[in-house]
């Protein structure tokens, strides 16, 4: 679908269609664009569109670069899906400074662009440029990120009492692993998103910056960018932070499994040895020869019971005196 924003008054104005592409636009929005959509861009503002296995690549020279005299970035971002209680995923976004114009070329729809056109209709953004709207955009981004950052910071605490506050009985602490385990994974998966995409931006905003630079564009703009470039290193510093935390969270719930294991493995060892002795003395009282002292003795059978029960009770307390059990 191609859109295009024109600004009317401090505010872009929606028009739908390649015939709305004039002087005046300063958005071109591409979302999952044909190739007729893409043919009509490159024609009207002499540029290459990115197909989506070119956006794809991992090389920051395929991310960051220059191109018949526009500028293409592209950035990863995390994705909401729709469907309930599905994971964020990754999509990559890239943005096109041509001239006064910018141009998004995207396959997904981020709750970020959404956040920042409502701004924009309150008039709470610039958006008289291609590289206002750019950084606008990068701004709201980065904020979807930093909320996505304290959620995760949020999780990982609840993660943290729940593993170290875990009681009941075995089999109660045995699900409570389980669930934890899973709940371990997804943060992390979640996390290592997150700061592929935080890299992603903090490269972006670093050539961003030499940019505008090079074109001249508003100091203001620049100061912008350089504070949105100290945000998403703060946040890359703290979702690393929280990426250790998630190890030592997920090292403590094995080891806990482990511990739970080992101690099941000493009970069923200590009955084994404290059962020997009582086995040793009803195997010899088993016996059937016919010359056995005791064969005929009227106490026989309760003396080897207590003798059975005795040697049982010994070495249980002598494995309670030295804290075995």
């Amino acid at each position: 679908m191609l859109t295009v924003y024109d600004p009317v008054n401090g505010a872009l104005i929606k028009s739908d269609g390649p015939a709305a592409i004039n002087d005046g636009a300063v958005w071109i929005d591409l979302l999952n664009p044909t190739k007729d959509e893409d043919a009509v861009v490159e024609q009207a503002l002499a540029i290459a569109v990115p197909t989506r296995e070119e956006m794809a690549e991992i090389e920051a020279s395929s991310r960051l670069y220059q191109e018949g005299g526009a500028h293409y970035m592209t950035a990863v971002v995390l994705h909401q899906p729709d469907a309930p209680n599905e994971p964020a995923t990754s999509t990559p976004i890239t943005f096109i400074l041509a001239g006064h114009r910018l141009v998004t070329v995207r396959y997904a729809e981020p709750r970020a662009l959404k956040i920042f056109l409502n701004r924009v209709q309150k008039k709470d953004a610039a958006c008289m440029s291609g590289t206002a709207v750019l950084v606008g955009l990068l701004e709201a981004i980065i904020d979807r990120e930093a909320d996505r950052v304290e959620r995760i910071q949020g999780e990982v605490d609840k993660l943290s009492q729940t593993i170290f506050g875990v009681r009941g009985g075995e089999r109660t602490r045995s699900l409570r692993f389980d669930v934890n385990i899973r709940a371990i994974g997804r943060e992390g998966e979640l996390t290592s998103r997150s700061r592929e995409s935080l890299l992603t931006l903090g490269r972006l905003l670093t050539y961003l910056g030499h940019v505008m630079s090079e074109r001249g564009d508003d100091k203001t703009l620049k100061a912008r960018v350089k504070t949105a470039n100290r945000d998403v290193q703060s946040l890359a510093d703290h979702i690393g932070y929280l990426s250790t935390k998630i190890t030592f969270l997920l090292d403590a719930t094995l080891g806990m499994i482990n511990n739970e294991q080992n101690t099941i493995i000493k009970i069923f060892s200590v009955l084994a040895v404290a059962l020997m002795p009582p086995t040793l003395v009803g195997t010899i009282y088993g016996m059937n020869f016919e010359h056995m002292p005791e064969l005929k003795w009227l106490f026989g059978y309760p003396f080897a019971l207590g003798l059975m029960v005795v040697s049982a009770v010994i070495p249980w307390l002598y494995f309670k005196r030295k804290g075995w059990l």
